[in-house]
């Protein structure tokens, strides 16, 4: 039986090893959109809220969200070790000549497409 898509870890971690290697900017535009969004909707919960009332909504919701970050952190950083950095023998170098492959195909692409 094959392996199913959704749990083949060396494709997934090629695909993401091999996309970030590409240095063009893919989501700025997104971002900036993005940005606008939170600060205009930051800006009616703090009109609609109140100073007094939207300071203390704000400061809840970091120590929730710092917590957590701590906790992940804390937690799934120290199981790295725990896993020698990889899931199995090999996982690394397999992962890594799959993306030196998409890569090399990606600019294969991009050179046939100039050309």
């Amino acid at each position: 039986m094959g392996r199913c898509s959704l749990f083949d870890l060396e494709r997934h971690f090629a695909f993401y090893g091999a996309y970030h290697s590409n240095p063009t900017n893919k989501a700025g535009s997104l971002a900036a959109l993005l940005l606008l969004f939170c600060w205009v909707a930051s800006s009616f919960l703090g009109c609609w809220l109140g100073f007094s009332l939207a300071w203390k909504v704000v400061v809840v919701a970091q120590i929730v969200c710092w917590t957590g970050q701590f906790i992940g952190h804390g937690v799934f950083e120290t199981l790295q070790t725990f896993f020698g950095y990889e899931p199995y023998p090999g996982f690394h170098a397999t992962v890594q000549a799959k993306v030196d492959t998409e890569i090399r195909e990606w600019q294969e692409k991009k050179q046939k497409l100039l050309n």
